[in-house]
């Protein structure tokens, strides 16, 4: 079972690294948050992976035994905000029927799609001794897909897929064998109806709407989504949870200073079996707002190894 945790780019440290090995975890995945800060929270981590410092950081990680992946709200960093005074027509149009810079762009647009995609293969290579499974997520939002006379007959999860499918492609000229994630979360949790996913395109199922207290086999077709349904359209290759089990942010109200953190053994258990009878073979969780500031208000945390569940 390969066993990941997501965190915050400067919440990375040599005790994060030491916690996670020492509990037999197989990697770390770099989450800068999400939101409205996508963007520049993206473009923080850039600068950050270009300083000796933080790629020392990587380096022990992958001394460690631990593999690093990247796993990012791209969608307003690949297009940025600011082309909406020179290009509006790329840009997403909500319910209204009006053209927005709020979310996403629109993925009907040759001309978006092209830029995206060439900041798209700059952005993969520049991930510091990244494995090649790419999360090149669209943006942190509801109601956040374009409604466009050309994208009108697509839902999200068919758009989602669209660009998941052009990036992997696209990630493959400078990287053989990249795959990309298609996110389903949120308002992708449906089954894509349209599109069909290109090879190296894997699904990473992420039940954010689930009630965190109840195992997820009782919320299935409610706030989880039907995983059976999307096992059977993506298949297992490369399939990975991310769950939110220890994501102290989501139970700390996005608010600093963090809560004091609890496991919730017996849901994880639970969930756990339930992933492994479907065939899941890598699962990872949320672990933010764990790093050095919990550790000064309440000691080390108490994280439980997945692998051992």
């Amino acid at each position: 079972m390969r066993t990941t945790l997501l965190i915050h780019p400067d919440e990375l440290s040599e005790r994060w690294i030491r916690r996670a090995s020492s509990l037999g975890y197989t990697g770390i995945a770099l989450h800068p948050v999400g939101g409205p800060a996508a963007a520049d929270a993206l473009k923080d981590l850039l600068s950050k992976l270009e300083t000796d410092d933080f790629r020392h950081l990587i380096d022990l990680a992958r001394d460690s035994g631990l593999t690093v992946e990247y796993e990012l709200h791209a969608a307003g960093f690949l297009y940025p905000r600011e082309l909406f005074g020179q290009k509006p027509e790329s840009f997403r149009m909500n319910a209204e029927g009006v053209r927005t810079s709020d979310w996403n762009f629109c993925f009907s647009d040759p001309g978006a799609m092209d830029l995206v995609l060439r900041r798209a293969k700059e952005l993969a290579k520049k991930l510091y001794r990244s494995e090649k499974r790419f999360y090149f997520w669209a943006d942190d939002a509801r109601d956040c897909f374009c409604r466009c006379p050309a994208c009108a007959g697509l839902t999200p999860s068919d758009q989602n897929l669209m660009l998941a499918n052009a990036l992997c492609a696209s990630i493959r000229e400078v990287i053989p064998d990249a795959c990309v994630a298609y996110l389903a979360y949120a308002d992708t949790m449906e089954t894509p109806k349209s599109v069909r996913p290109a090879e190296g395109v894997f699904l990473e199922y992420a039940p954010f709407d689930r009630d965190m207290h109840k195992p997820v086999r009782e919320q299935q077709k409610s706030k989880a989504g039907d995983i059976r349904e999307l096992l059977g359209f993506f298949g297992m290759e490369n399939a990975k949870v991310l769950d939110y089990w220890m994501d102290n942010s989501y139970f700390s109200g996005w608010q600093k200073p963090p809560k004091k953190y609890t496991p919730d053994i017996e849901v994880i258990r639970s969930d756990l079996d339930f992933y492994r009878s479907l065939g899941f073979r890598s699962v990872s969780s949320f672990a933010c707002y764990l790093g050095e500031d919990y550790v000064s208000l309440y000691g080390e945390p108490e994280i439980p190894d997945l692998g051992a569940l």
